[in-house]
This record gives structure tokens, C-alpha cells and sequence, in this order.
């Protein structure tokens, strides 16, 4: 399991309804049933993913954010993760909307498109850059929606959503040492992680 999970599993108690959405190879999911006691399940658009996780055992769907979520009741979950899909996904302020109508929290992780070297290479080369998070050209990528650390910030403001933890990591999923100051983040981090939940919850 990637460092970032880890530090995603941080953030959720144990014995509570989990739903991940783009669950992958179910890697978060199996950690989440084994060492939290989570029910945990998952939503997986990539059918190959989906099939991987049924054998193994993990209770997990194919869907996507974007169309399959508003079929879930309200409060259906303790937690919702979006792990490094935000970008992704067709309609982000409406996918955030329903994983905080379904779950109590949400998390979400995302590569911070605000990161120095992605600054330094649109700069200097004037092209879009690539880096090891950002891999594929502009005309392949399934990064339709990149966003800054500040970018969802103001987003959540806007909505009225409470950060209730937030950190920068580094590629590896590190934890970044300069996670106190928003704006340091913002310049130095590769991926964020956000644990947010609605107002007057």
C-alpha cells in the first residue's frame, strides 16, 4: 500500500462504514478490513481493477463519481475517500457535493498542481509540464480538472466545508515539513490530503 494510503487510513476511526471511491487494486480497502475493522467497499471505473478486487475477496463495484454516487441515501458512511481522482473526475464540485451528502467526512487526495516545478516548467518552456505525478501529455491526460492546494481551499470555502486536517506530501507520500504554513504547501507539495466534512456536523 502506497505511503499516501497509509495516511489516509490515519484519518479514519476504526469500525466505521468506509466507501472508496476509484478503489484501484483495493489495496486501501483490504488494509481498512483487516487492521480497522472498517466495512469498507469500493467503486471502481476500470473493469480490469474491479475484477481484481472480487478475487480477492473486496466488495467492490464498477461505477464512477461522477454518475453513480447520487444513487447512495444520505449518510450511508462514515467516510468517503477520493484518493488522487479529483482532477479526474467531470464535475468535481458536485462529486464533493454528494460524497459530503452520503458520508459524514470525506476525504480527498490530489496531485498539487501548484508544486514549484510544474511553476518553473510552464515558465520556462511555455508547454504544459510532465513531471513523475503529471505523466502524460496534455492531449492523453485524464487530468481534466488540475487544481492548487489554495484552488480547493477556495473551493471549500465557497461550499462551507470544515477542513478538519489537512497535510502535504512529497511523491512518496511523506509527510512534507512544512505543513503549517498554507502557502509553503502550496509551492512545495506534490499531493494534498484533505479531511473535510459539512458545517454543522
Amino acid at each position: 500500500m502506497r505511503l499516501d494510503q497509509r495516511l489516509i487510513a490515519d484519518m479514519i476511526r476504526p469500525g466505521t462504514r468506509v466507501l472508496d471511491i476509484g478503489s484501484g487494486d483495493g489495496a486501501l480497502l483490504d488494509y481498512l478490513f483487516r487492521t480497522r475493522g472498517c466495512d469498507a467497499r469500493g467503486i471502481e471505473i476500470d473493469m480490469r481493477e474491479v475484477t481484481r478486487s472480487v478475487a480477492h475477496g473486496l466488495p467492490v463495484m464498477h461505477g464512477d463519481a461522477d454518475h453513480d454516487l447520487a444513487h447512495y441515501p444520505d449518510e450511508a458512511f462514515d467516510y468517503v475517500v477520493l484518493q488522487r481522482t479529483l482532477q479526474a473526475v467531470e464535475r468535481p464540485r458536485e462529486v464533493l457535493r454528494q460524497m459530503l451528502r452520503i458520508g459524514r467526512h470525506a476525504i480527498v487526495s490530489f496531485p498539487n498542481f501548484g508544486h514549484w516545478q510544474l511553476r518553473l516548467k510552464l515558465l520556462t518552456s511555455g508547454r504544459m509540464p510532465m513531471t513523475a505525478v503529471w505523466h502524460t501529455p496534455w492531449y492523453q491526460t485524464p487530468n481534466i480538472h488540475p487544481c492548487t492546494i489554495l484552488d480547493f481551499l477556495m473551493l471549500c470555502r465557497e461550499e462551507g466545508y470544515v477542513v478538519e486536517q489537512w497535510m502535504a506530501v512529497d511523491e512518496d507520500g511523506e509527510r512534507a515539513p512544512w505543513r503549517r504554513s498554507i502557502r509553503l504547501a502550496n509551492l512545495f507539495g506534490e499531493q494534498a490530503l484533505f479531511l473535510l466534512r459539512r458545517r454543522g456536523r
